[in-house]
């Protein structure tokens, strides 16, 4: 006889890493290690590996739109995360979803800027994000370049982190994490939450290794799954970066690049 299951569930609304580091591939392993069943919609097509992405094809707005709603109707969605939207009118629409009010909760990672620095949508993209999904964010997490954006400030020091998380969370989300890991020195690592009550300095043990790819999606879902297990939002970003942390002790030395984290890293004890 079956031993039938009915877990909670989330949902990816991504772009698609033929690597398998990061998207939705990297969000649906993450919602598997906590036993959370993964549902997607993809977002683009990207052709890429571990040294680079060389082409990226985008959905059309309706498309992921139906994903979004084939999935709703019919299983349910108890939290979802956002990552990469790629235009304008993909974010428009996703943001008619978000504001359709059949999610409880949205964890969004607003992919404009890389680790490293690189812009990866255009100025009209940014400002879509910043003004029709920003405000409907549950818990926004933007790397130091996202922040700089969004509060319009530097970011070199702690304070300027905690600063700039009090103005991001000024543009409506519920609660910001602004992450450190493209700080530099004792900084490198450290996030910074805030959510219009306390702020909140989230430290873990550094992880010395090249291969990092595909950690700010799995940090966002891992969010997005301990909230659908029905963790508060604070509870569920400190276990998030303490699984990202363990999965950087697992990461992939994979390909002739930077390796993705090892999302399936209980599997693979007794063997790093």
């Amino acid at each position: 006889m079956a031993n039938l299951q009915t877990p909670p569930v989330a949902m990816t609304v991504a772009g698609s890493d033929s690597g398998g580091g990061a998207g939705i591939q990297a969000d649906l392993r993450t919602f598997a290690f906590h036993r959370v069943h993964g549902t997607s919609a993809l977002t683009c097509i990207t052709a890429q590996n571990t040294c680079g992405v060389f082409r990226v094809d985008a959905l059309p707005p309706a498309a992921v739109v139906a994903q979004i709603d084939a999935v709703i109707q019919d299983i349910g969605v108890q939290s979802a995360k956002l990552g990469m939207l790629l235009n304008a009118e993909i974010m428009a629409a996703v943001a008619d979803c978000i504001a359709a009010g059949q999610v409880p909760s949205w964890v969004i990672d607003p992919v404009m800027v890389s680790r490293t620095g690189a812009q990866l949508i255009d100025d009209g993209a940014i400002a879509t994000l910043k003004t029709r999904l920003v405000p409907q964010a549950t818990v926004l997490t933007p790397n130091r370049y996202e922040a700089q954006i969004l509060s319009g400030q530097a970011i070199h020091t702690l304070a300027d982190m905690e600063t700039a998380a009090r103005k991001i969370f000024d543009l409506g989300s519920q609660a910001v994490l602004v992450k450190g890991g493209g700080m530099t020195g004792e900084l490198r690592g450290v996030d910074v939450w805030y959510d219009g009550t306390e702020i909140v300095t989230l430290t873990t043990a550094t992880v010395d290794t090249q291969d990092t790819h595909g950690t700010g999606c799995t940090l966002s879902a891992a969010i997005a799954a301990n909230l659908a297990l029905g963790q508060d939002a604070l509870t569920a970003a400190h276990n998030a970066k303490d699984y990202v942390t363990e999965a950087l002790r697992y990461a992939l030395r994979i390909g002739k690049g930077q390796g993705p984290v090892g999302h399936f890293f209980p599997l693979m004890e007794g063997e790093g």
